[in-house]
């Protein structure tokens, strides 16, 4: 069942790029999180979205935005990823997949790759409700930015 706007978001507790713990719930009483599901570290199409993200990062700061990104790849790999682009937000590790099934955002066959995150972008106000959501089925795509900094500013 996915996760739609105007429904609760499911609260996760995942590892990040640093090994610490991050909880969604924790990051959504600091302000509007971005939760960004991406296919993979270093591939072609992430690291523009995820830079993107990072270069937004005072314009999200100043409506108190969070971005926090999310695949399966092993913290390891974000690791090496985020130190390469300079990403300051963290990158969360689904290695056992379950986070992308609880929000329906897995892809079972990506050319090879089974069951890993669809590209999608929830927006998620400080009580924890979805207020934008976009799933997206070509990896290849990504988010409509001008609708989801609409979004970010609503809440």
């Amino acid at each position: 069942m996915s996760v739609e706007v105007g429904s609760k978001a499911p609260d996760f507790t995942l590892p990040n790029q640093d090994r610490e713990a991050i909880t969604l719930s924790e990051q959504w009483k600091k302000g509007p999180v971005v939760l960004a599901f991406f296919p993979g570290a270093f591939s072609g199409t992430c690291t523009k979205e995820m830079c993107t993200f990072r270069d937004s990062a005072s314009e999200l700061n100043n409506v108190g935005a969070t971005v926090v990104g999310v695949s399966t790849d092993t913290f390891f790999a974000l690791k090496a990823w985020a130190d390469a682009q300079k990403f300051t937000f963290p990158l969360l590790s689904d290695y056992n997949r379950e986070v992308l099934g609880t929000y329906d955002v897995v892809n079972p066959d990506m050319i090879g790759l089974k069951n890993i995150a669809k590209r999608a972008v929830f927006v998620i106000d400080r009580n924890g409700v979805v207020r934008y959501r976009e799933v997206l089925d070509d990896a290849r795509n990504e988010p409509d930015y001008t609708k989801l900094k609409q979004a970010i500013a609503s809440v």
